[in-house]
């Protein structure tokens, strides 16, 4: 039986809301959760003693519990929502499988309880992004299968001939991850909560860092380039600038981005040929990058005004500012000269969080901000006040952090490399450490004002939605020749 004696033939015909409802409100709390566990450790840096010497709470344990329930929690979630909305309007179809969906939405969950369980057990595999242990990583797998089912199923039957750029960023981004996570994943068993890689040395490095750098390329560009080419033509009510550079960026990056990986293993045992030309496609990387943050931005030709009274579209536009500046900065990063300077520095930390915060953070947050109206049969959200307010808070933030880890970061490098005339070291290890003791303060400073943010986002979604009802968006009996 359905809800309100509603019939199967109604529900074929209405877009599947549900679910995007469900993971656009895991997308929020799990945001308020992984940001709440950041701050606590970035105050643990400047305040060791807040572990409590308690090894569940040290800070080797909850630093990859904030990373993966930033990227994992909060950005999935977050890319689940966008892409089965965003598939279903371009496609003018339900989703292919009520059923698996909802797989995906409870069975990912399980992988985040079972990630908040593990983590601070101290049930690891050592590898960035890639912690969890062997049966998580399975059922990974499994969920992920089910969504590139629910969401390439939803293209085949599609109404609509063309398929729009924002699809094939997702696509993508769904067979990209699932390439990494297999391949980086294979290990063999130990224990139920032990396993060891079946690569080893300085391959088992290279095929980490493929995922690893590959997880950001696919997992926090591609994916949320999916929600540039829909949200801000949407949000702006402007076509893309130019569908043209969005095909040819999707092509440009896709292919540029997997060749990467090896600029983070610079003056390794990595084989200095592979080096080379990881730093190589990082540099090329600049220019699909670049090109998609400008059709984005000039998407807004002739409703620049809007900004002035749009938050939504603030957050929207400004993350592609960050996308850009991010983007430009990697590259930097990744000459070898340059990286001679930021490796191991808090510099790195300030490029991540620059790209995290906000590219990934405020795409995600503008995309949300526009589905929750829509999926609680609201006009707006509750308070357009609150997301001004959410804006302003959060950017701050990001500038307090990241400026303070750039200026650590660079005076880190310089000290490390200061020698005295006669070959010694000019600075000790701990003097470094010492010296960076303020701009730690300041870092967990600006954590605190972009979490307050996440709360303030938190509260407006629940006042928004504590009324709402079940949305039932009706799929059109006429569709045109293109999306």
């Amino acid at each position: 039986m359905h809800p309100r004696g509603e019939s199967s033939v109604d529900t074929a015909l209405n877009y599947n809301y549900k679910i995007v409802k469900q993971f656009a409100i895991a997308t929020v709390v799990w945001g308020v959760i992984g940001m709440l566990v950041g701050v606590f450790i970035a105050a643990q840096l400047a305040w060791p003693a807040l572990n409590f010497d308690i090894a569940w709470l040290s800070y080797g344990r909850l630093r990859p519990l904030h990373t993966n329930g930033v990227i994992f929690a909060f950005g999935i979630c977050g890319l689940f929502a966008t892409s089965y909305y965003v598939v279903q309007r371009t496609c003018q179809v339900r989703l292919f499988s009520d059923k698996l969906a909802a797989f995906t939405f409870w069975g990912w969950q399980l992988v985040l309880v079972l990630a908040v369980i593990t983590l601070p057990m101290g049930w690891t595999r050592a590898k960035e992004y890639a912690e969890l242990e062997w049966p998580i990583t399975i059922l990974i797998t499994i969920v992920w299968v089910a969504y590139a089912v629910v969401f390439f199923g939803t293209i085949v039957k599609r109404k609509v001939a063309h398929i729009y750029v924002a699809n094939w960023f997702f696509g993508g981004y769904i067979i990209a991850v699932a390439l990494l996570h297999i391949v980086n994943g294979i290990s063999m068993p130990a224990s139920i909560g032990k396993s060891y890689s079946a690569y080893s040395g300085v391959q088992d490095a290279m095929i980490q860092w493929w995922y690893g750098h590959n997880a950001v390329g696919f997992i926090l560009t591609a994916g949320y380039l999916g929600m540039v080419y829909y949200f801000i033509p949407k949000q702006a009510e402007r076509p893309v600038y130019s569908y043209r550079l969005s095909i040819v960026h999707f092509w440009a990056l896709i292919f540029t981005y997997m060749w990467a990986g090896p600029h983070h293993l610079h003056y390794t045992a990595l084989p200095d040929w592979t080096q080379s030309v990881g730093m190589v496609f990082s540099l090329i990387l600049l220019a699909p990058s670049w090109g998609g943050m400008i059709n984005g931005m000039m998407t807004l030709s002739g409703a620049w005004h809007k900004l002035r009274s749009d938050p939504i579209l603030k957050f929207l536009i400004v993350s592609l500012s960050f996308y850009g500046m991010a983007t430009f900065e990697g590259p930097m990063m990744s000459i070898k000269t340059v990286n001679a300077l930021s490796h191991y520095t808090d510099w790195g930390i300030a490029h991540v969080h620059a790209g995290a915060l906000g590219w990934v953070g405020f795409i995600t947050m503008g995309s949300i901000y526009y589905l929750i109206p829509r999926l609680s049969g609201k006009k707006e959200m509750w308070s357009t006040r609150l997301i001004e307010t959410h804006f302003w808070v959060a950017t701050i933030g990001i500038v307090l952090y990241i400026a303070s880890m750039w200026i650590a970061g660079v005076m880190q490098g310089l000290m490390w490399r200061a020698v005295n005339p006669d070959g010694t070291l000019t600075y000790t290890f701990v003097e470094s450490v010492k010296a960076t003791y303020p701009y730690y303060v300041i870092r967990f400073t600006g954590g605190v004002l972009y979490l307050s943010g996440m709360l303030l986002m938190a509260y407006n979604t629940w006042m928004t939605m504590r009324d709402s009802e079940a949305v039932h968006a009706r799929i059109p009996d006429v569709v045109a020749a293109h999306a």
